[in-house]
């Protein structure tokens, strides 16, 4: 698979996700948190899918399209494995993490924190929607709703 290819089975799985669990998440009571804005696409598909709704968003720094960059006070800039603990236990409804590198040693650390805290930011009942696996007692790993291989993206509910 190029390079090319698997970006597009990526993004494919990550939009089928968000697309299932995002009338759920709208019945939710709780936060949406994205952790990594990147270029911004993701947050801004979920502010279509999500209206009204508020979207915290973690990133080292702002790169994002102008037009996906959400207002000051739901942007928190900083190490994501820092900054987001701040937030531990606020029952969030969804969180979303997109910050893989693509590079596996890099990933394999991510994977070492990243389940952990995403556990402790969400609600019972909420879901968490990752491009890194999240390996974690009180997150059951749900089927992906998409025609991508299973762990192309990882979707999950707290237990």
């Amino acid at each position: 698979m190029t390079r090319l290819e698997n970006f597009i089975s990526r993004m494919t799985a990550q939009r089928d996700i968000l697309d299932q669990v995002c009338p759920e998440v709208a019945k939710m009571e709780g936060l949406v948190l994205e952790l990594g804005l990147g270029n911004g696409r993701t947050f801004h598909h979920l502010r279509e899918r999500l209206p009204g709704r508020r979207i915290v968003v973690f990133d080292r720094e702002v790169g994002a399209h102008a037009s996906s960059i959400p207002e000051a006070e739901n942007l928190v800039l900083g190490e994501i494995r820092e900054t987001a603990r701040k937030f531990i236990g606020i029952e969030a409804a969804l969180v979303h993490a997109d910050i893989g590198t693509g590079y596996d040693d890099r990933d394999a650390v991510t994977a070492t924190w990243l389940p952990d805290l995403i556990a402790s930011l969400l609600r019972v009942g909420g879901f968490a929607v990752s491009g890194t696996p999240l390996d974690h007692p009180l997150l059951q790993r749900l089927p992906a709703p998409t025609s991508e291989p299973a762990d192309r993206y990882f979707f999950c509910k707290r237990v």
